[in-house]
C-alpha cells in the first residue's frame, strides 16, 4: 500500500497539477483562436489604409463616372443641369463614325504594339541573362529610359524627330530624305509607338529577367543532352516556363497602352487628321475641351469594358494547366 500510493499520486499530478493534460496528448485548439484573431487584426491594420485608398480614390470615382453616363448635360457653365438620359450617351458615341474610328484605331494600336514590345523585351532579357562582359552595365543602359518621366521622354523625342531635328540630320547625312514623323498621318502613330516602346521595353525587361533566372537550369541541361538547339530550347523550355511572367507583362502592357495619353497630347494633340486620336485622349478632349463630361465618362467606361474583355481573353489563352 505504501509503495503504490506515491505512484498513484504521480499519475494524478503529471504536468505539475492534478488533472493536467499528459505531455504526449495533442495540443488544444482553444489557443489558436486568439492567435488567429491577432493575425486578422494585424492584417487589417496594414491593409486597411491601402484598401481605403483603393475604395476612395478608385472604386468610388469609377462608380460615379459610370453613373454619370446615364445623364446628359443641359446648358453651359455654372447654369448647366444634369438630366437623366438612359443609354442615349452610348447610342450617340456608338453611332458616331469618328468615335468608331478612334475605337478601332485604339484596338489596332494595341494589337500591334503589345506583341512588339514584349517580343523585344524578351529578346533583350534572353540576351542579358547570358554571361556577357559588362552585363550589369548593359542592363542599366536599357533601363535608364524608365527613370525619365514620360513627359520628359516625349519632349526629348519631339525635338529629336522634328523636321530640323537630329534624326533627320542623320538621315540627310546618309543620303536619305528627311521624314515628317509626327506631322504625317502615315507616320505619326508609329512615331508615338516608338516613344512608348522606348520606355516600355526596359521596364518589362526587369520582370522577364527575373522570370528567366527562376527557370530550373536542369531543364536546359536535359534539353542539351537531347540534342535540342537554341531555338528548340527556347520554344520548348524557356517559353513554357515563362508563362506566368509573360502573362503579367502582357496584361500590364495592355493596360498601359490602352490608357496611353501623354505622348499623344504633347506630340500630336490627336492629329494630324485624327491619326493619333485614341480612346483615352478622346475622352479627355470631350470632357475638358468640348465640355461634355458625360460623353467623356461614357468613352472611359467603353474603354474599360474593352480592356477588361481583352485582359480576360489573355488570361484564358495563357492559363496554366493543373
Amino acid at each position: 500500500m505504501s509503495a503504490e500510493a506515491p505512484e498513484g499520486t504521480r499519475r494524478t499530478t503529471a504536468g505539475g497539477r492534478p488533472g493536467a493534460r499528459p505531455a504526449d496528448a495533442p495540443p488544444s485548439h482553444h489557443g489558436r483562436r486568439p492567435a488567429r484573431g491577432r493575425d486578422l487584426r494585424t492584417a487589417a491594420l496594414f491593409l486597411g489604409p491601402a484598401l481605403a485608398a483603393i475604395v476612395l480614390l478608385r472604386l468610388l470615382p469609377f462608380a460615379g463616372a459610370a453613373w454619370s453616363t446615364l445623364f446628359e448635360r443641359v446648358g453651359v457653365g455654372l447654369l448647366a443641369e444634369q438630366r437623366f438620359a438612359g443609354l442615349a450617351n452610348y447610342q450617340q458615341l456608338l453611332g458616331d463614325p469618328l468615335f468608331l474610328g478612334t475605337l478601332w484605331r485604339t484596338i489596332a494600336f494595341n494589337l500591334v504594339i503589345n506583341p512588339v514590345q514584349i517580343a523585344l523585351a524578351m529578346a533583350v532579357s534572353v540576351l542579358l541573362v547570358q554571361r556577357l562582359p559588362g552585363r550589369g552595365l548593359w542592363r542599366v543602359f536599357v533601363f535608364v529610359p524608365c527613370t525619365v518621366p514620360l513627359v520628359g521622354s516625349s519632349v526629348a523625342w519631339g525635338v529629336a524627330l522634328r523636321q530640323d531635328g537630329p534624326v533627320n540630320g542623320i538621315l540627310v547625312a546618309l543620303g536619305l530624305a528627311p521624314q515628317p514623323f509626327f506631322t504625317s498621318p502615315q507616320q505619326s502613330l508609329a512615331s508615338v509607338a516608338l516613344v512608348a516602346s522606348w520606355i516600355g521595353i526596359g521596364y518589362w525587361m526587369l520582370f522577364l529577367i527575373g522570370g528567366l533566372n527562376d527557370v530550373n537550369r536542369e531543364l536546359y541541361e536535359a534539353a542539351s543532352l537531347d540534342g535540342a538547339g537554341r531555338w528548340r530550347t527556347f520554344t520548348s523550355v524557356t517559353v513554357p516556363m515563362m508563362k506566368r511572367p509573360l502573362l503579367f507583362v502582357l496584361v500590364a502592357d495592355t493596360v498601359a497602352n490602352f490608357v496611353l495619353f501623354v505622348p499623344v497630347q504633347l506630340l500630336t494633340n490627336g492629329g494630324p487628321d485624327q491619326s493619333t486620336t485614341m480612346l483615352m485622349f478622346d475622352a479627355y478632349r470631350r470632357t475638358y475641351t468640348y465640355s461634355q463630361p458625360n460623353l467623356g465618362a461614357t468613352a472611359i467606361l467603353i474603354l474599360t469594358l474593352i480592356m477588361l474583355a481583352i485582359v480576360a481573353l489573355q488570361f484564358r489563352l495563357l492559363k496554366e494547366e493543373d
